[in-house]
């Protein structure tokens, strides 16, 4: 399987900017994955394509105010550091903390430098000093510019720095974005922990979902931190030889007791979004049953072929060219029927990516 056959021409003018200015207003293409049939619609109409007894899963996390920009000790010199995933002996609510992180410019922040990067607050105080302290574990993301960065701060605690100093990061493809950050948060958004937004929930508001409550339709959380590797593209050749990046999750018993009883009385599980079916999918493999699991790491890798034993149907958005994403809505139809949708959306001039229009995959 070539990861050339998940590559589409997105042209940059698709690439949306900005979110919609209301989030269940955006266009919403709706595609029968067993026909291939492709209808044209607004996401609030979603509501019509769900029956009472259905149930909605969606992704809770928040994305951390990850993106940190703050200058050189002793040069001036402006350095960013982008935190990925925090280093497991971290202590909660603790001053100094270990993370895996991008760092620019990484050819001057490498271990054993001895740099010292200061972050400000609107005082000009130093709320977060940071150091280059080791190389990513694994080479291949070494080689991408990512780092082991201890910070350290003189506040009460770090998460309390991040909030006073940090941003929240936007993906690499949305440039000079100057909206409300809280647009790149799901409304229903409970714990911090991701370095980028579960976008498919992104269309949600408090209004639809109640609405959705109201006609009988289940609503019910998962947790997964989702990290920047959902933005990157597949270098292999051959797909299969992609080594899927670790992410970690978490299905609460009251979930699964939502879709114990979602199924037993024929209803369907609507997955809201990529991450949410990878969480189901991997908490089912792990006892080829469905059972709660907490804070359980994952690197499950969906593609033509793979076998779905929880999810129904799925609400997603339009992914990059030749990723992971691309080739796990391609398992979930075909990857046929998936181009034919994105050349559908393309010529109805859909927005594409993470602030754009969203697909329904039923």
């Amino acid at each position: 399987m070539l990861t050339s056959d998940f590559d589409y021409d997105l042209p940059e003018e698709l690439i949306a900017q900005s979110p919609a200015p209301v989030r269940d207003e955006c266009k919403m293409l709706v595609l029968h994955k067993e026909t291939g049939e492709v209808e044209h619609k607004i996401f609030k109409d979603i509501i019509d394509y769900l029956n009472p007894g259905d149930l909605l899963v969606a992704n809770e996390t928040r994305v951390i105010p990850a993106r940190l920009i703050g200058q050189k000790r002793g040069t001036g010199g402006l350095c960013e550091i982008l935190l990925l995933r925090p280093m497991i002996e971290n202590k909660v609510n603790s001053k100094v903390a270990r993370w895996e992180a991008l760092v620019r410019p990484g050819k001057r922040l490498k271990p054993g430098s001895g740099a010292v990067i200061e972050f400000f607050d609107v005082d000009r105080n130093i709320a977060i000093e940071a150091q280059v302290v080791d190389w990513a574990k694994d080479p291949e993301n070494a080689q991408k510019g990512e780092r082991v960065v201890e910070l350290s701060t003189h506040l009460a605690s770090l998460d309390d720095a991040l909030h006073e100093v940090g941003k929240v990061p936007l993906p690499p493809y949305i440039h000079d974005y100057a909206g409300d950050s809280e647009m790149y948060q799901t409304v229903y958004s409970k714990h911090e922990g991701s370095a980028a937004a579960p976008t498919a929930g992104l269309h949600f508001t408090p209004e639809l979902i109640e609405k959705c409550k109201a006609k009988g339709i289940g609503w019910a959380t998962v947790d997964l931190e989702v990290g920047l590797d959902t933005f990157r593209i597949v270098d292999e050749e051959n797909a299969e030889d992609h080594a899927m990046h670790t992410e970690t999750y978490s299905v609460p018993d009251e979930t699964v007791a939502a879709i114990k009883e979602t199924k037993a009385n024929g209803g369907r599980v609507f997955a809201v979004g990529t991450t949410s079916v990878r969480s189901l999918e991997s908490c089912f493999l792990r006892t080829n049953s469905i059972e709660p699991c907490s804070r359980a790491a994952t690197s499950l890798y969906l593609m033509p072929g793979s076998t779905f034993n929880v999810v129904d149907a799925m609400i997603t958005n339009f992914h990059v060219p030749k990723s992971t994403l691309m080739m796990l809505v391609s398992a979930f139809s075909s990857r046929e029927k998936i181009m034919h949708a994105y050349e559908e959306a393309k010529k109805e001039h859909y927005r594409f990516l993470s602030f754009g229009d969203a697909m329904l995959i039923v």
